[in-house]
């Protein structure tokens, strides 16, 4: 890229900078399914001590997910969901939350944003901490959806037995979703 923006601060650009930059952050997102794949395959190395790798339980929790009749967004954020953990080890599912949020309905981003915390129902309390943490969210109108997806599709998706679906079969599905105009007006670029 050759041409750059006016401005060496924000607030001395012109209208046409910021086109000129609207437009280039429009091309750069659209590359965005290509960078989710990406960070997908790195999960092969993160992590380690699990019986799968990180990608491999991703893609069992997503092929559980779509196994079980699961629409397209909740398949996609069993997908993602653990895509936070190589540059947010302790707070993994709101980096998720954040990726998947523009594109998929709010009950989806709030299910990935609140997985962390109902797993913890599964292990923490042999760490000492109380099981029953996610509890003080019971009564959320989406409480069951994601303690329904913890139990059915994220905690179980441990076994290397399984046979898993590979990240191509999602491919197309991480494509279409991605490519989504994004329905928050806070993502909506002035034209």
């Amino acid at each position: 890229m050759n041409r750059l923006v006016s401005f060496t601060q924000m607030k001395a650009g012109t209208r046409e900078d910021y086109l000129f930059l609207d437009q280039s952050e429009r091309e750069f997102a659209r590359q965005l399914p290509d960078r989710v794949l990406a960070v997908l395959r790195d999960l092969d190395h993160a992590v380690e001590g699990y019986p799968v790798t990180r990608l491999g339980h991703s893609l069992q929790t997503a092929t559980r997910a779509r196994r079980d009749g699961a629409d397209d967004e909740l398949v996609l954020a069993a997908l993602i969901h653990d895509i936070g953990d190589l540059l947010a080890p302790y707070n993994h599912a709101a980096v998720a939350a954040a990726v998947i949020q523009p594109y998929v309905r709010e009950e989806v981003s709030w299910i990935v944003e609140q997985h962390g915390l109902f797993q913890t129902y599964y292990y923490v309390h042999h760490l000492g901490g109380d099981r029953h943490m996610r509890d003080r969210l019971r009564g959320h109108r989406w409480y069951d959806a994601c303690a329904g997806f913890c139990e059915q599709y994220d905690q179980s998706s441990f076994d290397p037995k399984y046979p898993s679906l590979p990240l191509a079969e999602f491919e197309p599905l991480v494509r279409e979703i991605f490519m989504r105009k994004p329905h928050d007006p806070r993502y909506t670029a002035a034209a």
